[in-house]
Parts: structure tokens; sequence; C-alpha cells
């Protein structure tokens, strides 16, 4: 743990609030009743319908009726395991610190694994994942081998040290080992009868951690603000952090996007807006990497303090080479991963793809998990191709910020130095933008200029298969004031937090949507307005978190409640629900062990295995006194780790 002489890292995973632009003035407060049948009637235009077509044709769902979700839900629970329904079978598989690259040394119960150990090691606080089948890139078929991809947020020095973590200035290989934890692994994985096995001498094995080379494309690629003395040209970076949420692309690759990077830094100096209205630190780094005992450029770049003569000299631009989404190919292992600044800067909680359209532009949309953030949307300049698709689409196109108005309208406005109402308010608040990179690099100010509306913690978003309609979460925001309420987040103190979904109008790049509340999260009793949903003790729920559609239209919903309400009497241990939003029907499918976040999931195609991760088991306790033993057994330290999922019968998930 940390010495009572040292401040405690901020292992929440929340960002400090810094958007205080005030927003919330253009619109007025109402009491939001939206109508579901407005919703569908005003969505279902002439064009709607050809959209819905075109979904379903490339989707071809499965059309389960009755038969989804046909598992008896299971109740809120309080033990420290992973509880699936009666006919399912839950198993730990690659905990951290478990050997992944070919002769990596064993996980050391002790803590004592080295950084350069864990460099070969599956990294800590597993998160956002996705399975490609080994055939991925042909039919992607395959439900029996594959690799499987895995983002690793960030660590807990008091479980991943032998003694907890040592107070600054801090020896080199515990930041090593901390560095190495985070970013990404790939798994090349298969089944063999009923049981999956790493296959530990693949090739296609590999980790990304806080030192893998990287290279951006788009607008700020180059730019002088992402000067450092790394790269005197601007168009390279070392690693990737707080890898949370994920998506995947048409073409097969993997992306992984940056969320709470901005305390990993510090900026004892005067700060240019791109670094103070992300949040980074005026005193020092969350886990004081900067004070490495052996003041490697490596880890001494985490001090973003202005000291050389120009940003050539130093990191004072450091800071803003993170906050991005990285494309990685997982099937190529020598491939550079890609920081795509078309797509914004800022806490990428994840991103998700509309269904693609031959000859359409391609739309893909990312949520900024912090306190009265917004939720983004991104259009390609160049349209889809399934022949050609690949990362160019994602080097070029425009970035637009969501503004829920009332009356369950919504429209997208353009980040882009041709808004002139955005350029209007910069003006006059003395706000410059020297270039399109400029102003993506500074996304959440550009946002604020614009209007967006300020949402209560954007998080995982999900499409859904058949319709098109866009789902996201908004985890909690219990600093929102009655006074600050609007019609898209509706509770002040909302700390149970809710669902919203959309539909564009008109094709996926449409400027104008249309929305309504899916969800409301709370105690049993809780009913979400308009709708047949009333949270009984089946399926009552708080601070819902991770989102996923199934190929079926089943929407997975997994929570990330902390603090006081975690494991107390109410909602007990995070867990995982399952929806068929057809039917407005909605189960508790799983529950997690003590002091973890559910997170991450996915199935094979024949969705007939799935996979989910377990977060940080045993959060907020000591080595001395863990209140998590999973995977393991008593005495045994917390691990985070994948779980697998199968039903007895060999049957489908979540029917």
């Amino acid at each position: 743990m940390w010495r009572h002489d040292v401040p405690r890292i901020d292992n929440s995973g929340i960002d400090p609030q810094t958007n205080y632009s005030g927003n919330r003035d253009f619109y007025d407060v109402v009491n939001v009743n939206l109508s579901r049948r407005r919703f569908l009637q005003a969505s279902l235009g002439g064009a709607s319908l050809a959209l819905l077509s075109a979904c379903a044709s490339s989707y071809n769902p499965l059309n389960l009726g009755e038969q989804s979700l046909a598992f008896s839900a299971i109740p809120i629970s309080h033990a420290d395991n992973v509880t699936v329904p009666d006919g399912y079978r839950a198993q730990a598989f690659l905990p951290e610190g478990s050997p992944l690259l070919p002769n990596a040394p064993e996980y050391k119960a002790d803590g004592t694994n080295t950084g350069n150990d864990q460099l070969a090691q599956v990294g800590a606080h597993h998160d956002g994942m996705h399975f490609f089948p080994l055939d991925a890139r042909t039919t992607g078929l395959n439900s029996d081998e594959g690799l499987l991809v895995m983002n690793h947020e960030y660590v807990d020095p008091n479980f991943l040290h032998a003694h907890g973590p040592t107070p600054p200035p801090r020896p080199a290989d515990e930041v090593h080992k901390e560095m190495a934890a985070h970013g990404v692994s790939i798994a090349h994985i298969k089944k063999t009868g009923a049981t999956w096995q790493l296959q530990q001498q693949s090739p296609l094995n590999r980790r990304i951690t806080g030192y893998t080379p990287m290279k951006f494309s788009g607008p700020a690629a180059g730019h002088e603000k992402l000067i450092t003395k790394y790269s005197p040209e601007g168009n390279a970076a070392r690693g990737t952090l707080n890898n949370c949420a994920h998506g995947y692309t048409p073409w097969g690759t993997y992306l992984t996007c940056e969320e709470n990077w901005a305390r990993y830094f510090v900026n004892r100096d005067s700060q240019p807006k791109e670094h103070t209205r992300y949040g980074v630190g005026t005193t020092h780094g969350r886990y004081y990497w900067e004070t490495a005992s052996d003041a490697a450029d490596e880890h001494r770049r985490f001090d973003a303090t202005p000291r050389g003569a120009s940003a050539h000299e130093d990191y004072r631009n450091e800071p803003n080479t993170f906050g991005w989404i990285v494309e990685i190919d997982p099937f190529n292992p020598r491939h550079v991963p890609v920081k795509h600044t078309a797509l914004g800067r800022f806490a990428h909680e994840g991103v998700v793809f509309a269904p693609p359209v031959e000859g359409e532009p391609l739309v893909a949309y990312s949520g900024d998990d912090s306190r009265f953030e917004y939720i983004y949307k991104f259009v390609s300049s160049r349209p889809y191709y399934r022949a050609n698709a690949g990362s160019h689409l994602l080097t070029e196109g425009t970035l637009y910020v969501a503004r829920f108005n009332e009356q369950g309208r919504g429209e997208w406005l353009p980040l882009t130095l041709e808004n002139l109402e955005l350029q209007k308010r910069a003006m006059e608040q003395g706000i410059v933008f020297e270039d399109l990179g400029d102003l993506l690099i500074n996304t959440r100010l550009a946002a604020d200029l614009a209007g967006a509306t300020p949402m209560d913690r954007p998080e995982w978003g999900a499409v859904h298969p058949d319709t098109g309609e866009v789902y996201f979460t908004l985890t909690n925001n219990t600093r929102r004031t009655a006074g600050q309420v609007d019609p898209a987040n509706p509770r002040a103190e909302n700390y149970a937090g809710h669902i919203i979904r959309w539909r564009e109008q008109g094709e996926q790049a449409s400027t104008a949507f249309v929305w309504d509340i899916f969800l409301f999260g709370g105690a049993p009793g809780t009913y979400t307005p308009a709708t047949s949903i009333q949270l009984s003790d089946d399926n009552h729920h708080a601070c819902a978190d991770g989102l996923w559609f199934d190929s079926a239209g089943l929407l997975w919903i997994q929570t990330d409640m902390s603090g006081a309400i975690q494991g107390g009497p109410v909602y007990g241990n995070n867990g995982m629900l399952v929806a068929d939003p057809n039917r407005r029907l909605v189960k508790r499918f799983l529950t997690g062990p003590v002091g973890c976040e559910i997170t991450g999931v996915v199935t094979t195609p024949d969705r007939k295995t799935m996979f989910i991760n377990v977060q940080h088991p045993g959060e907020g306790s000591t080595i001395e006194a863990p209140s998590s033993h999973w995977p393991g057994n008593f005495g045994s330290r917390p691990r985070s780790a994948t779980v697998i999922i199968t039903r007895e019968d060999g049957g489908v998930i979540g029917t």
C-alpha cells in the first residue's frame, strides 16, 4: 500500500471534472416524458426504412423471438466468485501476469516478477476486448480458433509489486513494470474439445505497452504541438495508456481507446489550453513515473514542464500525444500502431461503427468518459467499399459533437474551422485555433464552443444490428445539480446512470437524429418513463458501463459501480444484464467477485462461447487484508482475468 507519508494515487479511473463551459444554456430545462411511439414514428421515414433494410441484409441477424432470454435471472450477489444462470459454466482464463509470449516467465504470486517479465506476460486490469476468428479476413466463421485482443486499462501498484509501491522517487523497475502492464495483449487461442488454450508459441502473440513505437495519421500528424524530443517532426509517439474500451474496424483491425490518461502527466508551469481542459496534473503524475530513479528519457517524459529552449528539447507536448484512438493490426506483429487524430482527442471510452454501406461514408461514434463531457460522431471523407476498405478511411473526415434538444430531437455539430458559430464564440473568448490539427488536439474545447450537450459520463456505445439504432451508456454523474438537468440528462445527483439511444434521420451520415431514454438504472421499482420497463429484483442495477450487441440483437449491459453502492445491500457486486430491446425484457445474467468491474464482452461467431473480463477484483483493499482472492484460492492476490462462459448443453449463449 502507499506509505502514510506519500499522497495516494487516484485509482478511481475517473479524471476530474474539467468542463465548466455552461453549455446547458442552449436549451431550457424540461420534464422529460418522451413517447416511444413518437420516437419510432419520427424515425421511420422512407430513408430510415431503406437503411434498416440494408442493416438487416448485411448482418443477417437471428430471429430468436420468444427463445431469447429463456434462462432464469440470477439474484444480486456478495460472493467472491463469478455466478451465471443454471445450465451455464464460467471459467477464469488468462489472468494478469500469465505467460503470453514464447519463453515468457511464469507469474509469481508474491509479486516479484520484474518489468521485463511483464513485457512478455498478459497485462493488468483487463477491459475492452474482441475475438477475431482466425479466418476473420475471409469467411469470419471460425469459432474454434482466433485472436483474443484485450485492453489493459491501468494498474494497482498495491498488488502488482511484492510489497506495494515504493514512495517517490520511484524505483526504475517498478515504473517499468507498471508501464509494461498497460496497453494491449494479443493472444492466439484455440479450442480443443470443450477447452480453450493459449497457443503460446504462436508468432501472433504480442504485447503493446506504454513503450511501443507508434505513428500519427490525420490532420494533427506533424503538428507543432506534437513535437517532442523523441519526435522532432511531430509524427511519432511512444506507447498507449489507460486503454479502456475498444472498437474493431470493418476490415479486421483492432482499435484501442486512450481514456483517462491526463493525470499520468505533470506540468508545474503555466499550462496551455491543451493541458488544462484535460486535467494534466500540476504537482505530480498519478503514479509518479516522472520520478523514476533511472532518470531515463522514456520515464522522465511524464514531466511535461517546459525545460528546454523549445519543444524539440523537452516533453512539454508529451500529453498531447495521448488521448487518441489507436489502430492495431492483430494479424501482423510488425505493424506499427497508428494514432488517428481525425477521430479527436479526449478521454475515449470506446468507438463503435454504424453498419458500413457500400459507396457511403463510414460512420463511427465515441464517448468522452468524464462528467459533463460529450458524445462524438466521425464521418469519413471517402466512401466505404468493402473491396478496398482500410485505415485510410480513418485519416480524413469530419468530427461532430452531439446536441440533444428537447422533444426527442438532436443535431450533430461539426468541429471544423468552417463552423461559423464555433469560430464566433472562440473569438469572443479570445481563443484561436491555428488550423484543424490544433482544433482536434483541443477537441473538448472545440466541442464547448460548438454548444454540445454535457452528458453524464458517456461510456460504451453499441449499434443495433437490425435497426441501426445507436445506444450509449451514461454511467453516472452525482455532481449534476437540479439546476443543471436537461432533457437527455434528466436526473440530478444521478448516481445510477441511464442508457440513451438515437436513430439518424436518413442515412447514418445525417446531421439530424431522434432520441429517447432506453433504460434508467436504479433500485427495484425504478421506472423508465414512456416505457413498460420497471426494474425488479431480476434486473435492477446501477452504473451501466459496458455495452455490446450480439449478432441476434441482444444487448449485453455491464456495470461499474464504485464507492458505497458497490457491494452494498441494494445492488451487491457488479454484474452483467442482457436486454431484448424488441420485447423490452431485461434480465441479470452474471455477477462478479468482490470489488470488481465487469467489462469487455464478445462471443465467437456461433455465439456458443462468450468472453467477458473481470477487472480489479479486490479494489481498494490491501495486500495485508485483500477483500478478494479471485480467481485464486484464499490467501492469493486478486488478479484481473478473462472469463469463458459456455452452456452445459453446448447451446447458444443468451437463449
